[in-house]
């Protein structure tokens, strides 16, 4: 009776089991019958997914980026000529100044001095000329109205009478004509001493104003104060004397123009001209300014290797600082119109370059191309490639040709020029 509950309790499990068998397997039948009637395919059958760019003709250039430091067209520190103490100072910090404007006057009681010592040496010259020219006129009126007219009578009486006047008479009015003459020479050279006097006294003058002049301290061009190093009644030393350690007055910075120092790399002097446009981007301003490559040195120095390159920035605005750093682009080379592929879709091998196009039939072809023009984005085709020829631009590495893809066009990347060093 026990093993016959037992056989029907086993039946009962059994019968249950393939119950709940049936419906999993009816439902992977339908599951399977749905994938196949919608007709999607396992992952690994479908074709790859690649990223395309077209060729296009567009302009090319390659640019130099460089980062340098701002500063004045011209910047001095302005000294005295000679020396003396501040007495009516004009200027301070950010003072802006023209050519021939005044910015200090010295008190120098030397200088002072010898101008009125000069002038009194004129009036003493004055005098003498004057002296030397009223002689003169007495010595030349004394030889021309009596001592030359007498001989003169007196010889030609002789001459007509012949023993009328002793030969003794004549040669004694011979030999004072002879005397008034020498004495109108000595007066005139007397004259002539005079006037030399009085002209060396007035050169004397002439040369102590120029040095009493210098007591004005000038601008020599138009531009700010940037450092004031002076203070009223501060003593001023020359500054054309080697043996003192003069004080500058001011320093003077020429700001409407700035230089920008570019240190171009040796790989790069070949493509610097006079004239070539310049881009100066200035981050702390959040600004950007125009330029032209003014001036460069014809020689590479050997411990940077690098050119020294000047440009030329207008501030009409007074925006730019002296100090301030700047970004400046260089276009070293430009292509009005070229062939142009991004670098990223080319595969080099020494000399040799190639491209992967997908062509008509969505089909991988292996292309050789010469290239031309390149920066670090682009590159021009010159030869191998369309315009309008698309390029893989994504993973080429599983890439075979002949292979069926599914492209997908990319927005290149935006070429932003080399950094320099």
């Amino acid at each position: 009776m026990k093993r016959k509950l037992i056989s029907e309790s086993r039946a009962v499990q059994l019968a249950l089991a393939a119950t709940l068998t049936i419906p999993l397997v009816l439902a992977a039948g339908c599951s399977k019958n749905r994938a196949h009637a919608s007709g999607t395919e396992p992952p690994e059958a479908a074709a790859p997914i690649v990223g395309i760019t077209p060729v296009a003709v567009r302009p090319l250039e390659r640019q130099l980026t460089v980062s340098s430091e701002l500063v004045p067209f011209q910047e001095i520190d302005v000294y005295a000529k000679q020396s003396g103490f501040v007495n009516d100072l004009r200027v301070d910090y950010g003072t802006r100044v023209k050519k021939g404007d005044v910015m200090a006057v010295l008190e120098i009681p030397e200088l002072e001095q010898l101008i009125a010592q000069d002038e009194a040496a004129i009036r003493s010259a004055n005098d003498q000329v004057t002296h030397a020219q009223n002689e003169l006129k007495r010595l030349k009126a004394q030889y021309e109205n009596i001592a030359h007219p007498f001989y003169l009578r007196l010889k030609a009486v002789a001459d007509k009478q012949k023993g009328l006047i002793a030969q003794q008479e004549i040669d004694d009015a011979a030999g004072k004509d002879l005397a008034a003459a020498a004495q109108v020479d000595a007066g005139e050279s007397a004259l002539l001493a005079a006037e030399s006097q009085r002209d060396q006294a007035i050169s004397k003058k002439q040369q102590d104003q120029v040095l009493f002049d210098y007591r004005k301290i000038t601008a020599p061009f138009s531009g700010v104060v940037t450092q004031r190093y002076a203070n009223q009644g501060t003593l001023m030393q020359a500054g054309t004397s080697s043996s003192t350690q003069a004080l500058p007055l001011v320093r003077l910075s020429e700001d409407d123009v700035f230089r920008l120092v570019i240190p171009v790399p040796e790989s790069y002097v070949k493509y610097i001209r006079i004239g070539d446009p310049v881009k100066v981007a200035v981050p702390s301003l959040g600004k950007q300014f125009t330029g032209n490559v003014q001036r460069f040195s014809v020689d590479v120095t050997q411990d940077t290797r690098t050119m020294h390159t000047e440009v030329d920035i207008e501030n009409p605005r007074r925006v730019l600082m002296p100090g301030l750093y700047a970004e400046a682009t260089l276009t070293l080379e430009r292509k009005a119109s070229a062939l142009v592929v991004p670098v990223q879709a080319v595969s080099q091998n020494g000399n040799e370059a190639a491209v992967l196009v997908v062509d008509m039939n969505n089909r991988i072809q292996n292309r050789r191309i010469e290239l031309g023009l390149q920066n670090p984005n682009e590159a021009q085709v010159i030869s191998g490639l369309n315009e309008g020829d698309r390029v893989v631009v994504s993973d080429r590495s599983g890439l075979r040709p002949g292979e069926e893809v599914r492209p997908q066009p990319v927005e290149p990347m935006h070429y932003q020029g080399e950094a320099g060093h």
